[in-house]
């Protein structure tokens, strides 16, 4: 009998493990091709700054997807993006281990925290490979943590038909007696031959890497269909607190993604055409970025640093995000065209945010790990060069500066939350911001920014301090149109 999801609640689940490598992604990207094929099209969300997992859920399953992250947004936020969403329900992704965040003293910016915020239940992932009875005592700590009583279920990866039927029932015996009667063991999912996501240096491939994506995941749902209690699944979802509204929530409610920003933008009847970077080189974006630059007045229009010879027509801006530039160096050394269209539209004060990779696309050289170089555009006079090991890894955030004022595009940049995660330095990382790590309160000065450049290897979550928006639609309108 199917499952009748409660309509006065956004019925949803939050997949974590108690590590990375644990089967999150396979199982989301599982769950989410059975509540396809159940006619109920989920949302998806992976908590976390992460780029690569929405891919998953985007361009393979053709399943809406967003960031939820609770450093970069409070709870009422993250409550928000939950209730803007227009499909009937909603898996979130966890990252790391289920309580890993800013440091180990803390569960900040976890996914138990942000399922704490969205009073979302949590189903856990327990890789069982190589492990005997230790998965027990594995599971008994994770739950002994779990204060608010969050996890409702837990599933069994890469485990032997045989070792689950002897497991379950030790297992239940004993978290009933360890006082988690609650907790439901929904399954055992065996190893699954030709299922699993290939890794490298900035975690899992991108989508279009992998040879038969879309029939792994297929096959996968298969076997979670065969070996997993589905309908229990969708009752625990069916069970999320109401904190989160449903889909066609009353009108009255705020149901914005993103907090809206103040731009007077509309009242000069223009949308400045804002051209961003987007192929196999540069694909690191936060939906809600885009939408919070449409919000601020933009038309965004995507090209390709690799394929096009020139940028979008009528282009008043540039947004040059994150990726793997460093994967098609030759390529983009050999886009001539597409360099000078850059370094001339720069040069002539077009308006331009670059992140990490796209950052390191305009330096004047970048060395790959072998020590070959390749020019590129060269409106950053340096040198990129790959280290071997990630460079300044983690959330950041823009600081009051007393030797000088952080701002870009005449807007003040103080509190904008961001994070670094790149193995390539730079010989030219700037010195207009000073951030610092929030856990370590580390800083250090970076970025290169003025009224018309908002370039470096931070990667930033545009809704932690929007304004700035406003000041680089100006720029934009300006570069287009002259001074209103």
């Amino acid at each position: 009998m199917a499952v009748q999801m409660d309509n006065k609640t956004l019925p949803r689940l939050l997949v974590a493990a108690p590590s990375s490598g644990s089967g999150k992604t396979l199982v989301t990207c599982g769950l989410l091709e059975i509540l396809m094929r159940r006619g109920m099209p989920p949302r998806a969300y992976k908590c976390g700054p992460d780029y690569i997992d929405p891919m998953f859920h985007r361009q393979v399953q053709g399943i809406e997807s967003g960031n939820l992250d609770s450093f970069f947004a409070d709870g009422e936020e993250l409550r928000r993006i939950l209730r803007a969403q227009q499909e009937p329900c909603a898996i979130l992704e966890g990252v790391m281990g289920i309580y890993d965040g800013l440091s180990v003293t803390t569960g900040r910016a976890s996914c138990y925290e942000i399922a704490a915020l969205t009073d979302t239940p949590i189903l856990l992932i327990v890789d069982a490979a190589g492990a005997g009875r230790t998965v027990i005592s594995l599971m008994k700590g994770i739950l002994a943590d779990d204060g608010q009583q969050l996890i409702r279920g837990i599933l069994l990866n890469r485990i032997s038909e045989g070792f689950y039927a002897q497991l379950r029932p030790v297992l239940e015996r004993e978290l009933a007696e360890s006082g988690f009667p609650g907790v439901r063991l929904l399954g055992g999912i065996p190893r699954v031959p030709g299922c699993s996501f290939e890794s490298r240096h900035l975690g899992l491939k991108l989508p279009e890497e992998i040879d038969g994506i879309r029939e792994k995941i297929r096959s996968f749902a298969d076997v979670m269909e065969e070996t997993c209690e589905t309908e229990a699944i969708l009752a625990m979802m069916a069970e999320a607190g109401a904190s989160c509204l449903p889909a066609g929530a009353p009108e009255e409610m705020d149901t914005d993604p993103v907090r809206p920003v103040s731009s007077s933008v509309e009242s000069l009847g223009h949308k400045p055409v804002i051209a961003v970077a987007r192929d196999e080189g540069f694909c690191f974006y936060y939906r809600e970025n885009l939408e919070l630059l449409e919000q601020a007045g933009a038309e965004i229009r995507f090209f390709s640093p690799i394929h096009d010879r020139a940028l979008p027509e009528g282009t008043a801006g540039l947004l040059l995000g994150g990726g793997y530039p460093e994967l098609h160096l030759e390529e983009l050394s050999r886009n001539t065209a597409m360099l000078d269209a850059i370094r001339l539209a720069i040069h002539a004060g077009m308006p331009s945010i670059a992140e990490c990779g796209g950052f390191m696309y305009l330096h004047r050289v970048v060395r790959d790990r072998t020590g070959r170089s390749y020019p590129l555009v060269g409106a950053v006079d340096g040198e990129c060069f790959d280290t071997g090991h990630l460079v300044r890894f983690g959330y950041l955030q823009i600081m009051p500066d007393h030797a000088r004022h952080p701002s870009a595009f005449g807007q003040d940049l103080t509190g904008l939350k961001g994070h670094e995660f790149h193995y390539y330095d730079t010989s030219a990382p700037g010195e207009d911001c000073l951030v610092e790590k929030p856990a370590s309160k580390k800083s250090w000065r970076c970025m290169i920014c003025d009224d018309t450049r908002m370039w470096g290897f931070p990667h930033f979550y545009y809704g932690s301090g929007p304004d700035w928006l406003t000041g680089f639609i100006h720029r934009a309108m300006e570069a287009a149109y002259g001074k209103q």
